[in-house]
């Protein structure tokens, strides 16, 4: 996926709770920073195809193509698989053990990861299914915001860096105004 950072597991990230008619555009984000910040996929439950084909915009014109995107109808069915394939669960919520006091112990844990994102009521299933209930800060905060914090250590920061083969669209760091370059295939 990424040019620059080796990881000794996969991590992806499982969207829960998704409200249609209300959470596009946050989704959408979660999504984005899920690769962004280093995720090998997201996926989305319920499925919504306009989050799904924002996503995949993205990947298009500003690469990662191989960062999966997916949906599923049954999450809590995700969710055994993925346990019963010997990953691991890492549930984000305000309710658990605060991320600096769990991070080493999950990036130590060789298991691929999948990290559950909710969006309204998270049902117990998820809080009991989960490996690791991590909280980032124990005040009500946003999704979004969960994910990236939560990435960031547990890649250490080493994910600010990424590359990713074949973008159409790089940014070029400045100090002042704003260098873009298109690439042609």
């Amino acid at each position: 996926m990424c040019s620059t950072m080796e990881k000794p597991y996969k991590v992806f990230v499982l969207r829960i709770g998704h409200r249609p008619e209300r959470d596009k555009r946050i989704t959408t984000h979660v999504g984005l920073v899920a690769r962004a910040f280093g995720a090998d996929g997201f996926v989305l439950a319920p499925p919504d195809e306009n989050v799904v084909n924002s996503v995949k915009k993205v990947l298009e014109a500003w690469g990662g193509k191989d960062f999966y995107v997916g949906v599923t109808s049954s999450p809590r069915s995700y969710v055994k698989n993925w346990k019963k394939q010997g990953g691991a669960i890492v549930h984000l919520t305000m309710y658990g053990v605060g991320v600096d006091d769990i991070i080493d112990e999950i990036r130590r844990d060789p298991r691929d990861k999948l990290v559950v994102v909710g969006a309204e009521k998270v049902p117990k299933f998820y809080f009991e299914a989960a490996d690791y209930n991590v909280a980032i800060g124990h005040q009500p905060h946003s999704e979004v915001s969960a994910l990236a914090v939560f990435l960031d250590r547990l890649y250490e920061g080493k994910e600010l860096n990424l590359s990713f083969n074949n973008a159409k669209i790089v940014v070029e760091p400045s100090l002042r105004g704003k260098k873009v370059v298109t690439r042609k295939e």
